[in-house]
């Protein structure tokens, strides 16, 4: 028989056997109650389990830490995990919400045996940060199941599938509840009674989990299969080399691209346009959008900035004798209502702008700051190609009515400036920069910006940038405002030395 393999793995964030950091549970609403969806290993240690209240458990633990459950990016990172898994395996399948199943039949011995397959997946997830659980068995449903419910180690398949809970079924809660009320615990129970008495009273679905489960039934098997890029065509029988004519044929391959699109809620990233020469050669044009996007007028507005763009304008020769259009990259694209404040309309012109300068001065001549998960203001944000900038963040606005907490103009790098100031924390009194003198009349700090520890092995400080900074915000005399930090605590470094970092408009 065909043997199957299951995994089910959960994601542990960093530093999780550390017991100095508080346990960690993500929730997800349920009937209108948060329950916990899914605990870390300290959080277990605890008594705290997926499904238990909020409320109970802040009872047991008051530290616990709670984060909403995002159940889309979940599945992103198990489909991402699922194409990894393809080099172990060609037939992959999906058991969501947290496994994946590997048919390993004719595959185990090119890594050693079952065994030494199991032993390089273990090693590969242990390595990213994954930890998991895994079954080796005769069916999918029984792989799954044990690797969810059963024992680590299993000798006799039937023998562990029958000492499984009735939970491994899969069935929904009301028919769980119900066989559990009927004093059925086990698929060991369920198999020793009559299956016109289960149907009856349990539904037809109890019978076909159960024959699934113990291989006597079998299900159709979803694999994890790429989308296939979309490729639209058009042969002639008669080169062409008329302008008008290549127009209107690209123009047809747009709009019956767009129908298909459409049909599959889909919006294309990337479009290349191949012209095939009767002599052999080829002509080849890409753009990329920055936005998903079905509209042929648009991608022809940019297929022309492309073809404005070329050193070296097409040359037909004697003619084209195919013409092609290729999607390589798609994104779901929904149908959308626009709002009543044109909002939509507005952001859409920006972005057809930032596409057709990107496409006629290339992708790296056009930029967009983008912010960046980072206390450092240096590293705070980047500069990135604008059209690589999706889907758009929102910036870290400051208080309504305060002033800007950040410089709009920051310098790389920080300027070293003389300082007088109050040993050991006290502020700039004065300071020399570029050789003029700044009496200081006004100052806000400090705002203290440790280094990022986590950086730097056994959590000790590498060099000048594992110092702590102390930024002040000062004004002169003259009404002129700057952000100026001082480099480094006293317990740090002797003498630490003042940076100017930013000037306020």
């Amino acid at each position: 028989m065909r043997r199957s393999r299951q995994e089910a793995g959960a994601t542990q964030p960093e530093g999780a056997s550390d017991i100095s950091l508080p346990p960690l549970a993500m929730v997800a609403k349920v009937r209108g109650a948060l329950r916990l969806a899914a605990v870390d290993a300290r959080a277990q240690a605890l008594g705290i389990v997926p499904g238990m209240t909020l409320a109970d458990a802040r009872a047991l633990e008051p530290e616990l830490v709670v984060t909403e459950m995002d159940e889309g990016a979940d599945r992103q990172w198990l489909e991402r995990l699922a194409r990894d898994c393809r080099d172990w395996s060609p037939r992959v399948t999906l058991a969501a919400p947290d496994g994946i199943t590997l048919d390993i039949a004719g595959v185990d011995h090119l890594f050693g045996g079952e065994t030494g397959l199991c032993t390089q997946i273990e090693e590969t997830m242990a390595a990213i940060g994954m930890t998991l659980r895994h079954a080796i068995a005769s069916t999918p449903e029984a792989a799954q199941a044990l690797a969810r419910h059963g024992a680590p180690s299993i000798r006799d398949e039937r023998a562990a599938i029958r000492a499984l809970p009735v939970l491994a079924l899969g069935l929904d809660a009301d028919s769980t509840l119900a066989l559990n009320r009927a004093g059925i615990r086990q698929i060991g129970d369920l198999t020793v009674r009559p299956s016109a008495t289960i149907a009856a009273r349990f539904g037809a679905g109890a019978i076909h989990a159960l024959y699934r489960l113990m291989g006597e039934e079998q299900a159709p098997i979803d694999v994890l299969r790429d989308p296939e890029p979309l490729h639209f065509e058009r042969r002639f029988a008669e080169p062409v080399a008329l302008q008008a004519t290549i127009a209107t044929v690209f123009m047809a391959l747009l709009q019956e691209a767009a129908t298909v699109l459409a049909e599959r809620d889909l919006g294309g990233h990337r479009f290349v346009l191949t012209l095939y020469r009767t002599d052999g050669a080829r002509h080849r044009l890409a753009i990329e959008t920055g936005r998903a996007t079905r509209d042929p007028a648009l991608v022809l507005r940019l297929f022309d900035e492309r073809i404005a763009s070329l050193a070296d304008p097409l040359d037909p020769g004697f003619g084209y004798d195919r013409i092609g259009l290729f999607l390589p990259a798609t994104d779901p694209l929904p149908t959308s209502q626009p709002s009543l404040d044109g909002r939509e309309k507005d952001e859409a012109e920006l972005a057809e702008l930032i596409e057709r300068l990107s496409t006629r001065l290339g992708p790296g001549c056009l930029l967009r700051l983008a912010p960046r998960d980072s206390h450092l203001p240096e590293q705070a944000q980047l500069a990135l190609p604008a059209m690589d900038v999706r889907p758009p963040v929102p910036w870290p606005q400051p208080p309504e009515g305060g002033p800007p907490m950040r410089p709009l103009f920051l310098f790389d790098p920080p300027q070293r400036v003389e300082v007088l100031a109050e040993v050991p924390d006290g502020p700039p009194h004065r300071f020399r920069w570029r050789r003029k003198l700044h009496e200081v009349r006004l100052y806000e700090g400090p705002e203290r910006i440790a280094n990022e520890w986590w950086r730097h092995k056994g959590g000790e400080c590498a060099g000048q940038g594992g110092l702590t900074r102390d930024y002040y915000r000062v004004e002169d005399v003259q009404g002129r405002r700057y952000w100026i930090f001082r480099h480094g605590l006293y317990e740090e470094k002797p003498d630490p030395q003042w940076y100017l970092h930013g000037l306020f408009a």
